[in-house]
Parts: C-alpha cells; sequence; structure tokens
C-alpha cells in the first residue's frame, strides 16, 4: 500500500478543489488525453490486471476480460469517441411566452467527485464510473475494496501513474471508517456508490447533512421467470451463466427463478445438465468457477444450504472457500435465502401457476435492480414489465443489459438512485446548466404592469 495514496489527507482533498478550480479539467484536449492515459495503462497492466482478479477472486483471465478490464475498455472508447459531441451545448425549444428568445443546455463539469466500489467486481465497479467522471471534466477521488486487496494494489499503482494526485486519488483503508471521515471532513461534490443496501443508506444520509447529490447502485433480490412457453434450454444456459459467473457474487444475478409449473420439471433437468456442460462433474477442477470472497461471506451462504432440499451441488470447502453451483428446490417457509441477497452460487427455484402467485412472491422483496423474462409471447413480455418496478432487465437473456453502454444501468427505489455507463455516465456526474437568451429589440408591454384586461392574453401565451 503506498502511503502517499492510501492514506486520508484533507489538505489533500483542498488541493483537489484547487485544481478544479483552475479550470484545467474542462478543456476538451485535457479530458480527452486523460482519457487516453487511462486506456494505455489498462492495457500496459492487463497481466497484472489478470493476477490481481484471481488473487482475489480466483477469476479466469478470460472471465476477468469479459467482466472487468474488457468492459471497461469498451466505456473509455465509446467516451473517446463521443467526447466531443456530449460536451457541445445543446439547442433545445422555448415556449410560447417566451418567444423569440433561444435556450441552451450548456454541460459542465461538477467538482471533485468521491467514488466508492465493491469488492466483487472491484476494477471496473470502480474505474467505470473514473471514466464518466473524466468525460464530464472532474477531479476524482476513488476507495476501492479493502476485501479485494490486490485489485486495491493495483488499482493504486494505476492510478498514481497515470495521474497527478490533485486529479485523481486512491484512499485505501477500512470503508467504515474511512468513508466517514472523508464525507463528514471535506463537501465533495457528488458521490457515487456501489454497493450493498444497508451501507447505501448511511452514506445517503450522511451525504444528506450537505446537501452532497448521490448516485446509488445497490442490490436487491433479482427474479426471473420462466414462461411455459419459454424456449427451455436456452433459458436455462442464459440463467447458469448469469448466475454462476463469479461464483454467483454478482449484484445484477438472477436471486432466484419462478418456473411455470408446467417446465418446472424439464427446467431443472435442463439446469443440472446446462451446469455439468459448462463446469464439469466436479466444478472445483474448473479454470471458469470462482470462488468466495471471505470466509465470513462463505459462513453465511452456506447457512443458506439448509432452506432447502438440494437438487445438484451443494458440496463445500471452506479452506478452498469453494461453494459449489447449487439448485435448492422445496423452500421452507419464511427463509432467509427468501429475504436477504443471495450474493453467491446458491439458486433457488419456486413453481408458480399463475402470474399473481409469483407477483406475489417478488412483492414481497421490491424494487429489484434486475428482472429477466424467459417467454416467446409478447403479450406476457409486457405484462411484466409492466407490473414490476425494477431498475434494468432482459427479456431472454440475463445480465448482459449491463455491458450494453447505450442504454443507462441503475436502480429504482430500495436497488439505488440513479444510471450511468455510457454518454449516461457522462450526464450524471456533469450539470445541465441551462440558459435562455433574450432579445432586446422586442419587448411587448402584456408583459409588464399594469395587467388589467391582460387575463385573456396570459391564458393564450401561457399553456
Amino acid at each position: 500500500m503506498t502511503m502517499s495514496s492510501s492514506l486520508f489527507s484533507p489538505p489533500a482533498l483542498q488541493a483537489m478543489r484547487q485544481f478544479y478550480n483552475s479550470g484545467v479539467t474542462k478543456d476538451h484536449a485535457f479530458r480527452k488525453q486523460q482519457l487516453l492515459t487511462l486506456k494505455k495503462i489498462i492495457i500496459q497492466y492487463e497481466q497484472e490486471i489478470y493476477k490481481a482478479l484471481y488473487t482475489d477472486l480466483k477469476r479466469s483471465k478470460e472471465e476477468t476480460y469479459a467482466t472487468e478490464n474488457g468492459l471497461l475498455l469498451a466505456e473509455i472508447n465509446t467516451a473517446l469517441k463521443n467526447l466531443h459531441k456530449w460536451m457541445c451545448p445543446r439547442r433545445t425549444a422555448t415556449n410560447l411566452v417566451n418567444l423569440p428568445s433561444s435556450s441552451v443546455i450548456h454541460y459542465e463539469p461538477l467538482g471533485v467527485v468521491f467514488i466508492i466500489a465493491p469488492w466483487n467486481y472491484p476494477l471496473q465497479l470502480l474505474l467505470v464510473p473514473l471514466a464518466g467522471a473524466i468525460a464530464a471534466g472532474n477531479c476524482a477521488v476513488l476507495k476501492p475494496s479493502e476485501l479485494a486487496p490486490a485489485t486495491a494494489e493495483i488499482i493504486d499503482k494505476i492510478v498514481t501513474e497515470a495521474f497527478a494526485p490533485e486529479y485523481v486519488k486512491v484512499i485505501q483503508g477500512e470503508g467504515a471508517e474511512v468513508v466517514p471521515q472523508m464525507i463528514s471532513s471535506f463537501r465533495f461534490d457528488h458521490i457515487f456508490y456501489t454497493g450493498s443496501i444497508p451501507v447505501g443508506r448511511s452514506i445517503y444520509q450522511m451525504a444528506a447533512q450537505e446537501l452532497v447529490p448521490v448516485t446509488l447502485e445497490l442490490g436487491g433480490k433479482s427474479p426471473a421467470i420462466i414462461e411455459a412457453d419459454a424456449d427451455i434450454n436456452t433459458s436455462a444456459r442464459r440463467i447458469v451463466l448469469g448466475k454462476f459467473v463469479n461464483a454467483g457474487q454478482t449484484c445484477i444475478a438472477p436471486d432466484y427463478v419462478l418456473v411455470h409449473q408446467h417446465v418446472y420439471e424439464k427446467f431443472i433437468a435442463a439446469l443440472k445438465h446446462t451446469l455439468r456442460q459448462f463446469y464439469g462433474s466436479d466444478p472445483r477442477q474448473s479454470d471458469d468457477y470462482g470462488r468466495i470472497i471471505n470466509e465470513r461471506r462463505f459462513n453465511t451462504l452456506v447457512q443458506y444450504l439448509e432452506e432447502g432440499d438440494i437438487v445438484t451441488g451443494g458440496e463445500t470447502d471452506r479452506e478452498g472457500l469453494y461453494i459449489a453451483p447449487t439448485v435448492l428446490t422445496n423452500i421452507i417457509p419464511d427463509a432467509a435465502i427468501m429475504q436477504e441477497e443471495i450474493f453467491g452460487p446458491i439458486l433457488p427455484i419456486l413453481p408458480f401457476s399463475n402470474a399473481e402467485e409469483a407477483l406475489a412472491v417478488i412483492n414481497k422483496n421490491p424494487d429489484p435492480l434486475s428482472l429477466y423474462v424467459f417467454t416467446s409471447d409478447r403479450s406476457k413480455e409486457a405484462f411484466w414489465i409492466r407490473n414490476i418496478r425494477f431498475g434494468s432487465g432482459c427479456i431472454n437473456n440475463a445480465v448482459w443489459q449491463f455491458a450494453n453502454h447505450h442504454i443507462p444501468f441503475g436502480g429504482i427505489g430500495n436497488s439505488g438512485k440513479g444510471a450511468y455507463h455510457g454518454k449516461h455516465s457522462f450526464l450524471i456526474l456533469s450539470h445541465a446548466k441551462p440558459v435562455m437568451k433574450t432579445p432586446v429589440w422586442f419587448d411587448p408591454s402584456i408583459k409588464y404592469p399594469p395587467f388589467g384586461r391582460k387575463m385573456k392574453w396570459f391564458k393564450r401565451l401561457i399553456r
């Protein structure tokens, strides 16, 4: 851990404020160069990134590229391609009462932003928001997760080499200690947090003391729904990939599956076949299957295994932090696994006979981060989209919406606040500053007192 970037220092944060106030970060050429620098150094340290993610999560190179540095590079490339267009003032319409005025929206940086990342995807969940912050012209303080220490170290190294400390700075340490200290001693212009709902709620409360805006990317119990007309084999493959990538430690992973009773047994059989196909008869030998982050999380997950019937999987190894990909059925009433976000490689399967029955299960944990519906009927697609409030989702797919930078990603209600990715990262870390310009050659007296007998004109113009 490098002392210069890991110690909390209020004067260093004030230096960042001064650097931002100098106006350097607002220039298009400066922003573009910083994005190019970030891209170059991510490519330069590719092998070190693989090693760090393997150390922390036993993640394969292929999975790391697909879920971490590959996604990050795609975000940087999108920003580089579109930055000038995003930055340009945007002309917009003017209402009748203000004609012949013209209206323009200018996008300006927020200032110094604070980005706090979790341990499950510790690289891209920290540096994708950073790419948005750079594109928007901000300075940024980064707090990597202490639970993924190898990745935190490589991030520290990358940032220290790439950027001046008054521009982008890494702060390490125990999040429960460091984050409150920083928020209480320095007024950030935006806080971007990805992680658990309880911590997100706490950060929101701390930020509210100084009216600091926040983006919260949280979690929740994301359901998958398998209708009777779904393609069962394809559904099983896509759910297995979405659920068991990173050993289930993904905020948008299907948390449980509601399966129409007419295809319930067929779907379970397809799941078992797919798991063997993907990870072999002993997944602990597979290069494509990861491990649990730490023993504390392992202990919680093992308790869930007792709350239903194990259809496949269930093997554990505490020393290796290994839990096999597991499918549970016949979940006991009021089980913790159906009340808490699982965040691990355990997948409950529940049958349903009609939509009302499935909705009753989903509504016990409202506002899921994601929803996945598998059906060949467009009217059923529309029903589920209309009747469930969720952050983002897929029809006949799972988790891949996260990789589409053309659409916003974020939660709603209990699962988060705000959305990012691509242009949406630029927008959420910018202030849209509207300016209306009015000529002086036209100045009708109807706008000014006395107002007697002008009501009929007001009603015509202001509508």
